[in-house]
């Protein structure tokens, strides 16, 4: 193996600028992390940026299967519509649909093709 292999990538470290609860996702730069475990604030801890997460969905979107989702950082959930400052746009697919009553939708990550929210 190349000597200058890290990891896989999967899950990688995170250092907490607060608590953070694990399956709670929160935004890292322009990718959607989930933390494994608590994380209390200041430590380390493993976040996982791949892989297909049930989230939680705004109840009234509509998502169908194989759309682009975006993160609502303020209210902690998949939205359809584009985010605004803080937002991420464009995290992930997803893998199922979810309709108007929905509260959560399976998601696919997609490291790499997340956009901030303006």
């Amino acid at each position: 193996m190349a000597k200058n292999f890290i990891q896989p990538g999967n899950v990688i470290d995170y250092t907490a600028g607060a608590n953070l609860s694990s399956g709670v996702p929160l935004i890292v730069g322009t990718l959607l992390a989930i933390p494994i475990a608590d994380i209390a604030n200041g430590d380390t801890g493993a976040v996982q940026i791949e892989g297909v997460w049930e989230l939680p969905k705004l109840s009234t979107a509509v998502v169908p299967v194989g759309a682009a989702v975006n993160w609502d950082s303020g209210a902690g959930e998949v939205i359809i519509a584009a985010g605004g400052a803080g937002d991420l746009n464009s995290f992930g697919i997803a893998i199922e649909a979810a309709g108007n009553g929905a509260t959560t939708v399976k998601v696919k990550l997609t490291p790499g093709s997340g956009v901030a929210g303006a």
